[in-house]
């Protein structure tokens, strides 16, 4: 299995650049709409959350849905070896910048306009070869018992009085779309400072959910979560019996990073629009919030409780089609020691 987009675009650039230009949406719809009534989906959101939902617009639609299920990245890595070829005709990621690399290679039919006008564009890709549909915002939760003093930036986690106090977690994908974020607005120099800050200051652990919890015990004063993850917990113990607190950074810094899920279009056809409609639609963006307490991206859809909204989010501005560089980004992690 390759490990990242970059080689992929490299090995893969002679059969994507002999169909299609590099970068521009694949035109790859005829004049009259192909009528399906199945759909291959591939799905870098997990089975247990998207199931539900697929089942919901099978029964709405009777279109039926062929589903698989891998990491957003693994499955932009398959789309990206099969080209014009891939039998997917929805690409569902978890994150932009799986998305990015499908749409920098020009495997995406354009997403209708009466679609992605439904979304803010900073949410989507500029050229509208993928839609964001729902959004999470990277945040600082924190003991509220320790923490008297919050940083005003996630660069103040490199001084020495965060040493052993500030969690991450350098293997998930989430955290590695922000740093990927800080190495497109920083550049690499300042981006690899804050990571070898980070070897020496922080705890390391494996996902979200772990930091959460060690800090709900007590291990660690600090740490840089999706912001859902606190609102699980928080639904499952009571907001009352919670240790830890949430707060945001200075305005546009980068610990304030907002991604999204998103979809493209591998092959246009009528399932393809329809299953990207749903996404959009009320019922699907009702779920989103609810479910996972992520963001809806379309408007009059109410969030959980307790979180900003997301127009009062004070994140930084980043194309999220940027966000595809995963090489160069695990480069500086493990050049920090990190992974």
């Amino acid at each position: 299995m390759f490990k990242s987009f970059a080689t992929l675009l490299a090995l893969f650039s002679a059969l994507t650049l002999s169909s299609c230009t590099s970068g521009e949406p694949n035109p790859n719809a005829s004049e009259t709409l192909q009528q399906k009534d199945s759909l291959v989906l591939y799905s870098g959101r997990s089975e247990e959350l998207v199931q539900p939902l697929i089942e919901m617009f099978e029964q709405e639609t009777g279109i039926t849905v062929e589903v698989r299920f891998a990491g957003s990245a693994e499955l932009a890595a398959q789309i990206l070896e099969e080209g014009e070829n891939s039998p997917a005709d929805v690409f569902f990621s978890q994150d932009a910048g799986a998305l990015g690399a499908v749409s920098k290679a020009g495997l995406f039919s354009t997403i209708p306009s009466e679609l992605s006008a439904q979304v803010d564009k900073q949410y989507s890709a500029t050229d509208n070869s993928w839609v964001g549909v729902s959004g999470r915002a990277r945040i600082l939760v924190y003991n509220h018992a320790t923490v008297s003093t919050l940083p005003l930036s996630v660069f103040d986690f490199a001084k020495p009085e965060w040493k052993n106090r500030i969690a991450i977690a350098p293997t998930n994908a989430s955290f590695q779309s922000f740093v990927t974020a800080m190495r497109v607005v920083e550049g690499e120099a300042a981006t690899s400072s804050w990571l070898d800050a980070m070897k020496t200051n922080a705890v390391i652990f494996e996902k979200n959910d772990a930091i959460l919890n060690a800090i709900e015990q007590g291990v660690v004063d600090a740490g840089l979560i999706n912001h859902y993850y606190w609102f699980a917990k928080a639904k499952e113990l009571g907001k009352g019996k919670m240790k830890s607190k949430l707060a945001a950074f200075e305005s546009n810094d980068l610990g304030n990073l907002v991604n999204v899920a998103g979809a493209g279009i591998v092959n246009d056809n009528s399932a393809s629009r329809a299953f990207v409609e749903f996404l959009l639609s009320n019922k699907a963006q009702t779920f989103f919030a609810e479910e996972t307490a992520e963001y809806p991206l379309i408007a009059g859809i109410e969030i959980v409780e307790g979180l900003t909204p997301l127009t009062d989010v004070r994140n930084p501005k980043v194309d999220l089609s940027d966000l595809d560089t995963l090489d160069e980004t695990l480069e500086l992690i493990r050049a920090a020691g990190l992974i």
